[in-house]
């Protein structure tokens, strides 16, 4: 029988984290008041709070990615309203029109890009010229920024920060993707809080189910009022509410609770790493982007593509960067590490590949 390699294909294919599963098994107990009103969402706004150094903020657990991005950006957006955001963007590529549904309309405005992050630069002439031409254009409403990005590169501060400053100079609203945000939170090493609302993002996103939880991802607005009250009915309208909140709740707790959404990013990125360096060490295999989170972007010989396919690993062939060159007889991959890829995973596929 043919031996089966890791799966390297994406963050979504790894278990439950254990700890994670442990906090929905006590959640799991007698019964509790539903729709949220459990203890389990009451202590997660307070981990919030406490994880992010935001006393105000306001946080709303739904079940996946999809949901969260489009809801937050409802939020924000109105029909006739823009959203700025990378054209390798997850709510520009792989959301089906899911913003635009739950906005009513507003349109999505990507901005090219070799690595993902939207250019501070190229953003602000887009801004003042969509402005310039008034009523024929959708008013630029939102920002949206992916934290780490598709490219799995990070926003530095001073990208986040001079991006805010522009948003708020403007009168917009910043958004953050952070289905990744904690690999991009280990990369940065500064605090939560840092890195989004003392940034000027108004809205994060938080992912959680790439990052060890069985499905579960939070909508934090650090800035509560209206738009707070008006998510809590479009959570509600689009049937993203659970009738057993406790059990989406939990997994959040178990998940902040005692860092372990760090820990499990840092090892994520690590074994990342220790892939791309093992790959550099290769003939003819070249990296598309820094790693900077837990995806690997290379450019292999097919030969050694071969060779992986062979041993069962699994993973995707990638499309290139836009005027990235590729040499005959190579062709670009993704690779994926998670929660639970060990060195001995990595050295393996490594192995596979010299051949």
């Amino acid at each position: 029988m043919r031996s089966i390699g890791k799966n390297f294909s994406s963050d979504n294919v790894g278990p439950i984290s254990p700890a994670i599963l442990q906090a929905m098994i006590r959640a799991n107990d007698g019964a509790a008041p539903s729709y949220g009103a459990d203890p389990w969402t009451a202590r997660l706004q307070e981990l919030v709070r406490e994880t992010f150094e935001a006393p105000d903020a306001e946080v709303f657990a739904v079940a996946t990615g999809t949901a969260a991005n489009a809801l937050a950006l409802s939020a924000l957006v109105p029909p006739f309203g823009g959203v700025y955001c990378d054209a390798a963007a997850h709510i520009e590529n792989d959301e089906c029109g899911a913003p635009e549904f739950f906005t009513g309309g507003a349109k999505l405005l990507t901005l090219p890009s070799r690595d993902g992050r939207l250019s501070p630069a190229a953003l602000s002439a887009h801004l003042e010229a969509s402005r310039a031409i008034g009523v024929h254009k959708s008013k630029p409403t939102a920002i949206s920024l992916t934290q780490a990005t598709e490219w799995g590169t990070v926003y530095s501060l001073e990208q986040v920060r001079a991006i805010g400053a522009i948003a708020r100079h403007l009168g917009l609203a910043v958004h953050m993707d952070g289905a990744r945000f904690a690999n991009a939170l280990a990369t940065l090493d500064c605090s939560p809080a840092a890195a989004t609302w003392r940034a000027g993002i108004d809205v994060l996103t938080l992912g959680a189910t790439k990052n060890g939880a069985m499905a579960a991802e939070a909508v934090i607005f650090f800035q509560p009022g209206r738009l707070t009250d008006e998510f809590a009915r479009r959570r509600k309208r689009a049937g993203h509410l659970w009738s057993k909140a406790r059990y989406l709740s939990a997994q959040l707790v178990g998940y902040l609770e005692d860092a372990l959404w760090l820990r499990s990013a840092i090892q994520s990125n690590a074994m990342a790493t220790r892939l791309a360096d093992g790959l550099l060490t290769m003939r003819d295999v070249r990296l598309l982007h820094e790693v900077q989170s837990n995806e690997v972007f290379a450019v292999l010989p097919e030969a050694t593509i071969a060779r992986l396919e062979a041993a069962g690993f699994v993973f995707y062939r990638w499309y290139l960067p836009p005027g990235e060159p590729v040499a005959p007889g190579t062709a670009a991959v993704r690779l994926v590490t998670g929660l639970d890829t060990n060195p001995a995973d990595v050295d393996a596929l490594l192995d596979a590949a010299a051949g």
